[in-house]
């Protein structure tokens, strides 16, 4: 019985019954719901493939095995942590959004078929905006709305996809893909959104730090993680996404160095940890795949406990502009060493997480991949400068704001704390992760080379700090607004269709009025002599109506940002 309901349904059906539990028991259920999600995945078989056929097509709605385990072990710990953090929330539409967004993530992560991976997905992005649209300020509603936008489209292309692949092959399996027809390359577009790929991404840094303070906790641990996991399921191996993933590590690191919104610069941040994750699955090496995994994981942890510290700067402060934060040690000692200890993790220094986790790529990397590793290696200097010195440097020291204000809530000491923990037990005891990866591994991450690599990379990056800021070249932190790519098609694209459609509109106004109804007789006569019309869509494949969904979404979200 207990094997028919999918893992992370019960965090779903209890944000069902969420309206029902009194408000004084309302705290212990939603701690107590992800631990009953996670006893019941631990109840599943580890090899379990559950088949049903739907319509007559055969589905698999639940497949456990090692890499959906890993994440699916991870994505349980973040909605736990998530829920003691926001105990202060008293908005049951937002509790509820983010149990729905957890579960949908992990019925996600365990999907055996392209239509339950798409009824998940899509479920995610419902929810989520939820916690954007928390906030009730205009910039969210609107931040929440083109993040929902591109994230339906981002499933639209999924089932699109879905579709003409079922056509071509006649399967809905959930496997390895490959980028082999038109059917599996918007898939794979659709995979490439979620994960935020470059000039796809902006819908990260627009929408993450205009969410709640307990939300973006949320968000940061689910929607791009489950796109690292489908693209390591589907694609792996694909090359095209070494290169994607090393620009990914890259660019980000000029934007969040600008940056004076610190949430915004963590957003950056997220982008840049994403890319290694994206070189390891284009790798496909069982070493490069262990370490996408590893380093999904460490970074779901630390990469929390940071917008965690932001999130209690936030909730005592009302701001979260470097230029207007600064000496909040003296009032907030515990979330500022909580801060420190995520900065380590992210920086990779020994001893934490992310110094065990993302070694594997790396060396994956330098074994057939030299120019891509020397990428790595200044996206990971950067880290260390924007993440590792940056955020907690500028909101918790520097000058001093005189602001004073209490510590952060206990609830979000406690969240802050584990998170904190399982950053340095990662670090001093790996084996406790490599355990739970998808391939057998002997990997020793403590040794010479590596370590004293690391630290002559983590050093130097910090001297390069500390001489920029005391010879003023450092970017002063200032209120300011960072143009990205999306004020192309924000900007720029809809000022290019104005002057076109007025380009065209004095074309016609030129032609002579008896011209022009000559060239509509001619029109209409053309249109006489045609086969004649179908209904839009009638007698036409699946895929092929999908297509016209995604083109017409993709008209709304023109016409949306031209407005």
């Amino acid at each position: 019985m207990i094997e028919a309901l999918p893992p992370g349904m019960p965090l779903v059906l209890g944000a069902a019954l969420l309206p029902l539990v009194p408000r004084r028991a309302r705290s212990a259920y939603l701690i107590g719901l992800p631990l009953v999600s996670f006893a019941h995945l631990r109840a599943l078989p580890d090899d379990l493939v559950q088949e049903l056929v739907f319509f007559g097509v055969e589905l698999v709605p639940v497949r456990v095995d090692p890499l959906s385990l890993v994440f699916g072990w991870v994505f349980h710990l973040a909605a736990l942590l998530a829920a003691i953090y926001g105990l202060h929330v008293r908005d049951t539409l937002q509790q509820a959004a983010g149990l729905v967004y957890a579960g949908s993530a992990i019925a996600a992560t365990f999907a055996g078929d392209l239509i339950s991976l798409f009824v998940a997905w899509e479920a995610t992005a419902i929810a989520s905006v939820f916690l954007i649209w928390g906030s009730r300020t205009e910039r969210a509603y609107g931040s929440g709305l083109r993040y929902l936008v591109i994230q339906i489209g981002s499933g639209v292309l999924l089932l699109a996809g879905s579709a003409l692949h079922y056509v071509d092959t006649g399967s809905l399996a959930f496997e390895q893909l490959g980028v082999t027809s038109l059917g599996t390359g918007l898939i794979f577009l659709a995979f490439g959104i979620k994960a935020a790929f470059p000039l796809l991404h902006n819908w990260l840094q627009d929408a993450y730090p205009e969410a709640t303070v307990a939300g973006t906790v949320l968000l940061s641990a689910f929607t791009t993680k489950l796109a690292i996991y489908a693209l390591a399921r589907g694609f792996a191996g694909t090359p095209i996404l070494v290169p994607i993933g090393a620009a990914m590590t890259a660019f980000p690191v000029f934007y969040a160095v600008l940056e004076n919104d610190l949430r915004r610069v963590l957003a950056y941040s997220l982008n840049n940890q994403l890319g290694f994750m994206v070189v390891g699955v284009g790798i496909g090496t069982e070493m490069a795949l262990n370490g996408t995994a590893a380093h999904a994981f460490a970074h779901i942890i630390y990469k929390a406990l940071l917008f965690m510290a932001m999130g209690a700067v936030l909730f005592r402060t009302g701001t979260i502009r470097a230029s207007d934060l600064g000496g909040l040690y003296r009032s907030m000692p515990w979330t500022a060493a909580f801060c420190l200890v995520g900065s380590a993790s992210i920086a990779a220094f020994p001893l934490f997480s992310g110094f065990v986790a993302k070694a594997f790529v790396m060396n994956a990397a330098a074994e057939g991949f030299p120019l891509t590793f020397f990428v790595l290696l200044f996206a990971s200097a950067g880290v260390m400068d924007h993440s590792g010195i940056k955020i907690p440097y500028f909101a918790f020291f520097a000058h001093d704001s005189g602001r004073r204000v209490a510590e952060a809530p206990w609830h979000m000491r406690i969240a802050m704390g584990i998170a904190a923990l399982l950053c340095i037990v990662i670090g001093v005891y790996p084996a406790a992760l490599y355990g739970l990866l998808p391939f057998p591994t002997d990997y020793v991450p403590y040794d010479t080379a590596h370590v004293v690599t690391q630290l002559q990379l983590l050093l130097f990056a910090a001297l390069g700090f500390g001489v920029l800021m005391r010879t003023g070249v450092y970017p002063p932190e200032v209120r300011s607004v960072n143009l990205d790519f999306d004020w192309f098609y924000r900007r720029a694209a809809p000022a290019l269709i104005g002057m076109g459609v007025r380009a065209l509109e004095r074309t016609r106004d030129a032609l002579s009025s008896g011209a022009w109804r000559g060239i509509e007789r001619a029109a209409q006569e053309a249109s006489r002599r045609r086969v004649p019309q179908r209904l839009l869509g009638e007698s036409w494949r699946t895929g092929t109506g999908a297509l016209w969904a995604v083109l017409l979404l993709a008209a709304y979200l023109l016409l949306y940002y031209a407005g």
